[in-house]
């Protein structure tokens, strides 16, 4: 199994993350577009690929957060797939081999006994709007052995499920099982992505607790950590060690070192 590690806000550019990434032994870095130095016009392929060659890394791509290539207005949903488009371009070149999605939940309704979600309700144009979007990703990634991998976050809605469907039939679409969004809503999601688990190949890897606290370090929390491992090595998973510090990252590498030399 490869090991890598997300962009850290310690860590302001590639080769400050490159040099970590090396120094714990990890394999890839995980580039969040949320970030303006990781935004498409400012990547520079040539360097990108200077500082992977030099550091012996890789990257993957986690998407803007914000993306909803469903949103009703056209001009919004126009360029969230434009940029999903161009990143599979730079994708190309960078030798990425997964790009990170999660899928949006869109605007609510709040009536006084619930919630409607307006991707609910108007389910058949927002199914639609996925098809779309998946014919658009098949034809630009063609035979590249680029994957999109759709994550779960805080539990997946009713139309979530069907959208699925939809893109577990593409060969472009596949799945990153993030444990620590799972374990904070009682392991709801963990029943789809197994349904689905062929298609698991990529996971993002923290503890957890049962106050909601996500993000730690490996081995802080309560989640079954090497049930996981073995999960991720039997679908020959890449791992994020998703912390959100330097402390942590380098907490979790160790504790990854002790425990997987027999996984």
């Amino acid at each position: 199994m490869d090991f890598g590690m997300p962009t850290l806000i310690e860590k302001a550019n590639l080769e400050d993350c490159a040099c970590l990434c090396k120094e714990l032994g990890l394999q890839f870095i995980e580039l969040n577009m949320n970030l303006p130095q990781y935004q498409i016009n400012k990547i520079d392929t040539e360097k990108f690929l200077q500082i992977s060659e030099k550091y012996g890394i890789y990257c993957t791509i986690h998407l803007d957060e914000n993306l909803n290539t469903s949103d009703f207005n056209r001009y919004i949903s126009e360029s969230y797939t434009k940029t999903v488009l161009e990143t599979i371009e730079i994708a190309k070149i960078l030798r990425v081999p997964v790009l990170n999605m999660h899928l949006s939940k869109g605007v609510y309704f709040t009536l006084p006994d619930k919630k409607v979600y307006l991707f609910s309700e108007y389910k058949d144009i927002y199914l639609e709007s996925i098809k779309h979007f998946i014919n658009l990703c098949e034809s630009a990634i063609k035979d590249s052995p680029i994957k999109i991998c759709l994550e779960n976050t805080d539990g997946f809605k009713d139309f979530h499920l069907e959208a699925l469907t939809l893109f577990m039939k593409s060969p472009v679409f596949a799945l990153t099982f993030d444990i620590g969004h799972d374990y904070c809503i009682g392991g709801r999601d963990e029943i789809v992505i197994l349904n689905y688990g062929r298609k698991l190949c990529h996971m993002h890897m923290h503890d957890a607790n049962s106050n909601g606290k996500n993000h730690l370090a490996l081995g802080t929390g309560e989640i079954d950590l090497p049930k996981y491992l073995n999960l991720a090595e039997k679908n020959n998973c890449r791992i994020v060690l998703e912390t959100k510090t330097v402390d942590g990252l380098k907490k979790s590498a160790e504790w990854i070192e002790r425990n997987t030399k027999n996984v």
